[in-house]
């Protein structure tokens, strides 16, 4: 099979080769060229060292970008091309980066310090396919595989368990035997990776198309990385309206909210709160009454943890404590849900119904379902009409109604109480009409 190679990729391959030294294209663009996808990061690996690129390249921008590494960018026709020197690693006492690194020229001692089989292939289009450790044949078979031994990839790298837990979720791969056992027991490695890192794994992780597969066979892995979880695995949830533990029912509701990252995470933390809120009744019934407002709490703490940006860890901790209001598919209630949470919010949430919705027992998920898309019309239509739904779209505002007469924390109240009266259609949005009902109807000191 040939590759087919971007231009200025092949410039640089030519240039290293036309000076006498190996180049070859390796790891994920291979990869995805035998997955039949299109690469977007385009590695180049050579046997020429650092100085001796900066001579080949010497009419090219060149930026020492890792020169530590023996990594260069080079930039042709305006794209920024990172070229590495071949080399071997040495020890990794931090389980994150090689304390030293020595160059080499055999393409295979590069080959074997990475990960996994299935980014440990080379390809020039001259020389063909360098794949020592049958990566391609790993790829056929559908399966992550760690090159040489595990427990060392994962001792070197201990990102390379989050990373190997993303290919197989987002590719669709099983892991090896050999490879998954030793994921479980370096998951405490995982302590010594950055947060960053492991919140931008953990949520490609979340997006990819076997997340419940991972969710649930790795679970130990995801209660290292956020410990607030490990109270919901096997927690029994005694009610009709569940037929799994509270971390299966997590999972379950993970894939089944849309493969977008603050959805996923939401649903990954929405009943965080159940186990801590658990009581039993006469019956022996189970209620986890005000659990999404724990819920949200323990998010908030969670989020900040892993780094998340201010406004996610708004927009999830919102999300989670408003994941329980059980729309009714009614008017009067949804357009009471519009102007407490805004139309745009609800609609939001409605994915994150849905997908509760599907984690729970069948026999209740027609009824259920039918409220939500019931509702979630309402509110098209409602925005689709301009219906008068926000303070902002009122036609008065505290001024008028301070030149009433009205003070202080009446202007508020009245103001809201106009708005329910607005979008309940009992009042025009007219600010004459308005203000004579607030005369008529309302006490002016």
């Amino acid at each position: 099979m040939k590759i087919k190679i971007p231009k200025n990729i092949m410039i640089a391959l030519d240039m290293l080769s036309t000076h006498g030294f190996e180049a070859y294209v390796v790891g994920g663009c291979v990869r995805d060229a035998f997955l039949g996808k299109v690469a977007n990061d385009w590695d180049i690996t050579t046997s020429a060292t650092p100085d001796e690129m900066k001579k080949v390249f010497a009419h090219y921008r060149v930026i020492e970008t890792g020169i530590k590494h023996g990594t260069l960018s080079v930039i042709i026709d305006g794209e920024v091309l990172e070229i590495t020197t071949m080399r071997v690693d040495g020890d990794y006492t931090d389980n994150r980066h090689p304390d030293s690194v020595e160059f080499t020229e055999d393409i295979h001692k590069d080959l074997s310090r990475r990960d996994f089989t299935v980014n440990a292939m080379a390809y020039n289009p001259v020389s063909g396919l360098v794949d020592p450790f049958d990566g391609r044949g790993d790829i056929e078979r559908r399966v992550i595989r760690c090159v040489g031994d595990p427990d060392c990839r994962f001792n070197e790298d201990a990102l390379r368990i989050m990373r190997a837990l993303r290919f197989a979720c987002t590719l669709d791969f099983d892991i090896s035997p050999e490879t998954a056992e030793s994921i479980i027991k370096n998951k405490h490695l995982l302590g010594n990776v950055a947060k960053e890192r492991i919140r931008v794994e953990l949520l490609k992780l979340l997006c990819g198309v076997r997340v419940r597969e991972i969710l649930l066979n790795f679970a130990p892995v995801f209660f290292e990385i956020i410990p607030e979880l490990e109270a919901m695995y096997k927690f029994p949830q005694n009610t009709p309206f569940h037929i799994y533990d509270v971390w299966e029912h997590t999972v379950v509701s993970v894939a089944n909210v849309p493969a977008d990252p603050i959805l996923r995470m939401t649903m990954l933390l929405h009943d965080s709160g159940k186990p801590k809120m658990h009581t039993v009744d006469e019956n022996g019934q189970s209620h986890f009454k005000m659990h999404q407002s724990v819920s949200a709490e323990i998010s908030r703490d969670i989020l900040k943890n892993l780094r998340f940006s201010k406004l996610e860890q708004e927009e999830i901790y919102n999300l989670v404590l408003c994941h329980d209001l059980r729309p009714l598919g009614d008017l009067k209630q949804t357009v009471d849900l519009c102007v407490e949470y805004s139309p745009e919010f609800l609609l939001r949430l409605m994915p994150v119904f849905r997908a509760d919705a599907l984690a729970q027992s069948p026999e209740y998920q027609p009824e259920t379902l039918a409220q939500i898309e019931s509702t979630e019309k309402i509110i098209n239509k409602l925005l689709a009409d301009n219906v008068c739904l926000s303070l902002a779209d009122l036609k008065v505002n505290g001024n008028d109604l301070n030149a009433l007469g009205i003070k202080g924390k009446s202007i508020g109240d009245t103001l809201a109480f106009i708005l329910k009266k607005v979008a309940h259609s009992e009042i025009n949005n007219d600010r004459d009409e308005i203000l004579t009902y607030i005369k008529e109807n309302i006490h002016l000191d």
